[in-house]
Order: C-alpha cells, then sequence, then structure tokens
C-alpha cells in the first residue's frame, strides 16, 4: 500500500511538471501572438496620456526571449572631462528604461534599469518588479510599473542625503566610486 500511495504522489508532480511544460509553450505562443505587441501599445498609450516621452523598442536577439523597452533615451550630462588640452569630452547620460523581459518559461519578468552616466560611478543593477503569467498583465498593471517606474527615476534624479537612504543610496546609484575617502 505504501509503494502506491509514493506512486501516486510521483505521478501528480509528474502531472504537475507536464503541465508546467505546456504552460511554457502557451506563453511563448501568446507573447508572439499578441501580447508583446499589447505590451508595447499600452506603454505608448499610457505615457503620451501622462506626458513621459520615451521610446518603445522590440528586442528578439533570442528566439523566446525577447524583450520590451521603454527608454527615456539618452542625453549629454551637463558634465564632460578633459582628453586633452582643450579638449573636453560630454559625458552621457542614460535616462532609464522599464522593461518587460520573456523569460525561459514563457513569463514575463518586469525590471527597472536606473539611469546612469557613462564613465561615472558604477551602473546600478535593474530592479525587479515582478514576474507574471502573460494573463496577468492587463492595463491596471502597466500603469502601476510606469508609476514604480517613475518613482525610482525621480529618487535617482533628486538624490540627496535626506532621502533614499543617506550614504547607502550613493552605493545604489553608482555614484559611490568617485567619492570615496582617501586611502591612508
Amino acid at each position: 500500500m505504501t509503494l502506491i500511495k509514493d506512486l501516486s504522489n510521483l505521478q501528480r508532480k509528474v502531472e504537475n511538471y507536464h503541465e508546467i511544460l505546456n504552460n511554457t509553450i502557451e506563453y511563448r505562443k501568446i507573447w508572439h501572438e499578441n501580447l508583446k505587441a499589447e505590451i508595447m501599445l499600452n506603454l505608448v498609450q499610457l505615457s503620451e496620456k501622462a506626458g513621459l516621452k520615451g521610446t518603445v523598442e522590440e528586442r528578439e536577439e533570442l528566439v523566446n526571449l525577447g524583450g520590451v523597452i521603454f527608454s527615456l533615451g539618452a542625453e549629454k550630462s551637463g558634465m564632460s572631462h578633459e582628453v586633452a588640452e582643450n579638449i573636453q569630452r560630454d559625458m552621457i547620460k542614460h535616462n532609464g528604461s522599464l522593461i518587460y523581459q520573456q523569460l525561459f518559461n514563457g513569463k514575463i519578468m518586469v525590471l527597472i534599469n536606473y539611469p546612469y552616466i557613462e564613465n561615472y560611478g558604477q551602473q546600478s543593477q535593474p530592479k525587479p518588479i515582478g514576474i507574471y503569467r502573460p494573463e496577468e498583465l492587463k492595463k491596471p498593471f502597466f500603469v502601476r510599473h510606469l508609476e514604480a517606474f517613475i518613482q525610482e527615476i525621480i529618487n535617482w534624479e533628486d538624490y540627496d542625503d535626506d532621502n533614499n537612504g543617506g550614504a547607502r543610496a550613493h552605493q545604489q546609484i553608482g555614484f559611490h566610486a568617485n567619492f570615496d575617502a582617501p586611502q591612508g
């Protein structure tokens, strides 16, 4: 009797495994048939209505690992460094992006890429917002994702020691590398 019970547990796990594999196939199909386009359309429409200027682009370098990126673009940071006498090189600021990345199992990971300035500290790691099954990504989620994204960008842009965790925020933002105390 114990062997049969053990076998029934194994059978349930195998059924669950097959269900997950079938979900992966279905999620990938949904991504290609309509989800990718729906994400792009929602990001364009919502950002336009909110007055947030950005671009939406599709990335599909690897099959079934595609992505949709809402980017605030890049610009001169207003800072430069001298490369030779009387020659300055502008430092470029990347303004951040919101990414919808298809995972290996067809689910969608949503991430925030923080702004950074080239050659100035280190770029922060992306902040994950969540992982979603395709059917979970409804319009209210896109609004919340854009709100979370713009709040993180505001926090980065408006950094000072009164918010964002004081000295720890320097490390998160990536400025800390240029302001280390001199070593002994």
